[in-house]
């Protein structure tokens, strides 16, 4: 699973063809959208995003390239950065700089998808994996498959993106300690992952998935869980 941010001072053209294009991959998830360098710099050291689109355009007073190497000096060497620009005046600051792409305004929808796809192809997804265990029988699940757990008494139900549905006989607490970050309690019966999640109605108190019919409920006391997601969710929806 790949997160990224975008920095954009108000585009909503370019914000626009971005997320139309990262939302149909599953493996990209948004940590956040900015309008400006400075507001952007706290989120990003936050989320530690792999993968910021910056257009270096900006009437900001701060320099894109100053702000990439700042960035670069906190967060590990895995953060890639795309520069979007309406020419190709800084495309040798960019280089010298050890921005991964340059991208030209207007960005189109192959131009984004074949630079997205030449970043996953360099950082490959490593699958993290859980094994469901009941007396001498080992079952493997990879965490970035499941939709979600479902508690039932003191046994637990996993389903899966594909449909399916696979049993534990180990209780929703045991799993809540041992999933990646991206698992968030969100009812006394359910953990979520939030990295499916497509819409949070607070008007019914529940969770859609992408391509996925069945929605998960949530309850008051899970609300900061559910508040966490709203940051990337609410990103993709505004723009």
């Amino acid at each position: 699973m790949f997160s990224y941010f975008i920095i954009d001072n108000k585009n909503l053209k370019v914000n626009n063809s971005l997320t139309k294009v990262l939302e149909d991959l599953p493996e990209f998830k948004c940590a956040g959208i900015g309008h400006d360098y400075l507001s952007s710099m706290n989120d990003i050291l936050k989320e530690s995003p792999d993968l910021i689109f910056i257009n270096i355009d900006s009437e900001d007073s701060i320099d894109p390239f100053d702000f990439a190497k700042e960035v670069n000096e906190y967060l590990n060497d895995n953060t890639e950065f795309i520069a979007i620009s309406a020419t190709k005046d800084r495309t040798y600051e960019s280089i010298k700089t050890g921005f991964f792409d340059y991208l030209l305004m207007p960005t189109t929808d192959l131009d984004i998808r074949k630079t997205v796809l030449r970043f996953k192809k360099k950082r490959p997804t490593k699958s993290s994996r859980i094994c469901l265990k009941s007396y001498k029988d080992y079952r493997y699940l990879n965490t970035d498959e499941i939709l979600f757990l479902r508690a039932d008494n003191n046994t637990t139900d996993f389903h899966m993106a594909d449909g399916s549905v696979v049993n534990s006989f180990k209780t929703l607490k045991t799993y809540q300690t041992i999933l990646p970050k991206n698992f968030l309690r969100v009812h006394k019966s359910y953990i979520i992952n939030s990295n499916f999640v497509s819409r949070i109605n607070y008007g019914n108190l529940k969770c859609s998935f992408k391509k996925y019919s069945q929605k998960v409920p949530f309850t008051k006391f899970y609300k900061k869980n559910v508040d966490h997601m709203l940051n990337s969710i609410a990103a993709l929806q505004a723009v």
